[in-house]
C-alpha cells in the first residue's frame, strides 16, 4: 500500500516528537533535545552527525561569519561536530537557556548544505511542527534506519496553523461572564490538537446585522489557568469574553498556538531566557523562532466554518487583522488593551515597540 505524502510527513513528525530517528528528504535526523546516548548512537552506526541549527541560532554563536553559514535565514545551517561537541555540547549548542551555564562554545566549524538544502530546511520544519527545539543531529539517509521517511516537500507543505478543520461537536456551556455560550470544537486535519469556538450569546447572529465582534485568543496555559503576571493573556482572555457578552454575542476562538506558535515547553525557556535579561523577542530568536510562528489560516477557516465573513476583531496586534484579511475576511479592530502590572510592563513595551501592537 502507498500511503500518501502528507500522513508520511505527519507520521514523520509525530515519530520525531517520540525521539526517534525519521527520514527528511535526504537525511535521516534525531531531535537534537530528545537525542540520548543510544539514539544518537544509532544514528552515528556508520557516519557522525552534523548538527542543523536555524540561521538565527547560528547567527546567536556568531557562524554567520563564516562563508558556509552566511546564508539568508531562513536557511538553516550545519555545524560539523568536531570530536569535542559531544551529546551534552550539542544540547547546550541547541537550547540557549544553557548558554550562561556553558557560556564557551566552539571553535566551530560549518558547511555548505549543497543538495542537502531542501531537506535541512524540512528537518527544521519538522522540529517546529513538533514543537521542539528547532536542531536536528543529521546523516545521509543511506547511513541510517529511519522509522519513517517523508519527503522534504511534504514536510514543508505542513500546515503551520492547520488550514483545514472540521466541526466535531458542539455542546452548551455556561460561563461565570457569559452564561449562554456554546463550545464548538474543531479538529485540523493534519491531526494537531483540537481548537475551540466558543459561540457567545447571538453568536454568529448579530443584532442588526454587521460584523460579528470576535476575539483569537491563543492558549496560555501560564496566563489563562495558573494566572502568571508575566503577560496579559488572562485579563484579556476574561475581558473579551465579558466584552462580547455585554454587546449581545459574538465569538472567541480560543487556539491551541502557545507561546505565539512555538509550543509551551519552549515558551517556558523563553520565560527562563527572559529572566536572563532577554526580552520576548529576542528570546524566542535565540531559541531559533521567528518572534510569531502563527498561522492565521486555521482562524480563517474555523470562521468560514461557522459561517462568519465578516468581523469586528478585539485586538491590539495589525498582524491578526491582515492575516484573516490575507484569507478573504472582512475585519475591523476594536481595541483590547489591558493594565500593565509591574510584571509585565516591559513584556507589553516590546510588543508596542518591537511587534507593532498597537497599546
Amino acid at each position: 500500500m502507498t500511503l500518501a505524502p502528507d500522513f508520511l510527513a505527519e507520521a514523520a513528525s509525530d515519530a520525531l516528537r517520540r525521539g526517534r530517528i525519521v527520514g527528511v528528504g535526504g537525511l535521516a535526523v534525531l531531535s537534537a533535545e530528545l537525542a540520548d546516548a543510544a539514539s544518537l548512537a544509532a544514528l552515528e552506526a556508520t557516519t557522525r552527525a552534523g548538527l542543523v541549527i536555524t540561521a538565527r541560532r547560528a547567527g546567536v554563536l556568531n557562524l554567520a561569519n563564516q562563508l558556509a553559514a552566511a546564508v539568508a535565514d531562513p536557511e538553516p545551517v550545519w555545524v560539523e561536530r568536531s570530536p569535542w561537541l559531544d551529546l551534552v555540547g550539542s544540547r547546550a549548542v541547541a537550547d540557549p537557556v544553557l548558554d550562561l551555564a556553558t557560556p564557551f562554545k566552539g571553535p566551530f566549524t560549518s558547511r555548505g548544505l549543497g543538495e542537502d538544502r531542501e531537506s535541512a530546511r524540512a528537518a527544521i520544519a519538522l522540529a517546529k511542527h513538533a514543537a521542539l527545539i528547532p536542531a536536528v543531529y543529521a546523516v545521509p539517509i543511506a547511513d541510517a534506519a529511519p522509522v519513517v521517511t517523508a519527503s522534504a516537500d511534504a514536510v514543508l507543505a505542513l500546515p503551520a496553523g492547520a488550514a483545514r478543520v472540521r466541526l466535531s461537536t458542539r455542546s452548551r456551556v455556561p460561563l461565570a461572564a457569559a452564561e449562554a455560550t456554546e463550545i464548538v470544537a474543531f479538529r485540523p486535519d493534519d491531526g494537531g490538537p483540537e481548537h475551540l469556538a466558543l459561540v457567545i450569546g447571538s453568536g454568529t447572529q448579530p443584532a442588526g446585522g454587521g460584523p460579528v465582534l470576535a476575539r483569537l485568543h491563543s492558549a496560555c496555559l501560564t496566563g489563562d489557568v495558573l494566572a502568571s503576571l508575566k503577560c496579559d493573556c488572562g485579563p484579556q482572555l476574561h475581558a473579551a469574553i465579558a466584552a462580547i457578552a455585554d454587546a449581545g454575542g459574538g465569538v472567541l476562538l480560543y487556539l491551541q498556538q502557545e507561546g505565539r506558535g512555538i509550543g509551551l515547553l519552549n515558551k517556558l525557556r523563553a520565560y527562563a531566557l527572559q529572566d536572563q535579561g532577554f526580552d520576548t523577542v529576542d528570546a524566542n530568536t535565540r531559541l531559533g523562532f521567528e518572534p510569531d510562528e502563527r498561522d492565521f489560516s486555521l482562524a480563517a477557516a474555523m470562521l468560514k466554518a461557522l459561517e462568519i465573513d465578516a468581523v469586528e476583531l478585539l485586538t491590539n496586534n495589525p498582524d491578526k487583522v491582515a492575516g484573516l484579511a490575507a484569507h478573504g475576511l472582512t475585519v475591523t479592530r476594536r481595541p483590547h488593551a489591558m493594565p500593565p502590572n509591574p510584571h509585565n510592563i516591559g513584556y507589553l513595551g516590546t510588543k508596542r515597540d518591537r511587534q507593532g501592537h498597537i497599546l
